[in-house]
């Protein structure tokens, strides 16, 4: 058993993160600007990340903490707003835990770091980890931002910082809008039809905790599959022909390579949208 702090506890991914440490043992310290449902498991301390004193209080005591609080996607807030909270949010986590001798930061990253919304077409796919950085918002490059913070404060403090792109986070409830997209593939090109569970990626945190990772390290996570019908190659020459594909595809397979979590990590997607039709 570990005490892991876990960071914006109340929200989508924070919620099914809680459950998934405490259904494998572990002791959860959760934390968010406002509280928690009342089926969490765990008490929600309130803390302002932006605020570094509040940092250095949640974390005392953990063994290492999955930060997830973060303003989640562009258009919510300002472009400046955007990029200076997430920052100062993301810092102020990762300068705490140095200061702290925390064992291990896991944190989620993005998959907009990889030229989303491909406006621009992909240069290849499966999109892997080299692809990036590609940074199209201040969302996107407050996550960019991060991941160098990260490469410096790792070699200070020793500690690993795993790096967790997730896709477009969804749950059996979000799927019953798959069909509305099949007609038109333009309408989800924006992330190559990509998208995660939202127990496969809370899965993939608990993962990374223990995955013998050194260093600052960033991995893709994605489900197996896409959102769409028809076939992933198919869905590239159609909408981005002059593209190159590294490698044959399976039927549906996913256009966010997740090949570096699956060998570093030990993730793999055990959920599909497909189980649920």
């Amino acid at each position: 058993m570990a005490k892991i702090c876990v960071t914006g506890a109340a929200g989508k991914l924070g919620r099914a993160v809680v459950a998934d440490l405490l259904h494998h043992g572990h002791d959860v310290v959760a934390t968010d600007v406002r509280p928690g449902p009342p089926d969490l498991g765990a008490q929600v301390l309130l803390a302002d990340l932006t605020q570094y004193g509040q940092a250095v209080e949640v974390l005392h005591g953990a063994d290492a903490v999955v930060h997830l609080a973060n303003i989640p996607a562009p258009g919510i807030h300002t472009p400046s707003e955007t990029f200076n909270r997430n920052t100062a949010m993301n810092s102020n986590v990762f300068l705490a835990a140095a200061q702290l001798g925390t064992g291990r930061v896991v944190w989620a990253s993005s998959e907009t770091t990889l030229g989303l919304p491909f406006d621009v077409p992909p240069r290849y796919a499966p999109v892997d980890e080299g692809h990036y950085p590609v940074p199209t918002s201040t969302y996107s490059l407050s996550k960019v931002v991060t991941e160098t913070m990260a490469e410096q404060i790792t070699q200070w403090s020793g500690i690993p910082f795993v790096a967790l792109r997730f896709s477009n986070i969804l749950g059996p409830g979000d799927y019953e809008a798959f069909p509305g997209y099949w007609e038109d593939p333009l309408l989800r090109k924006w992330n190559l039809w990509g998208y995660i569970d939202v127990r496969d990626a809370a899965a993939s945190c608990r993962l990374a905790l223990d995955a013998p990772v050194q260093g600052a390290r960033s991995f893709i996570i994605a489900a197996a599959d896409t959102v769409m019908n028809r076939p992933s190659a198919e869905l590239m020459k159609e909408v981005f022909p002059g593209v190159e594909i590294r490698r044959d595809l399976g039927e549906f397979e996913t256009l966010l390579a997740i090949d570096s979590a699956r060998e570093a990590l030990g993730f793999t997607p055990h959920h599909s949208w497909r189980d649920y039709t």
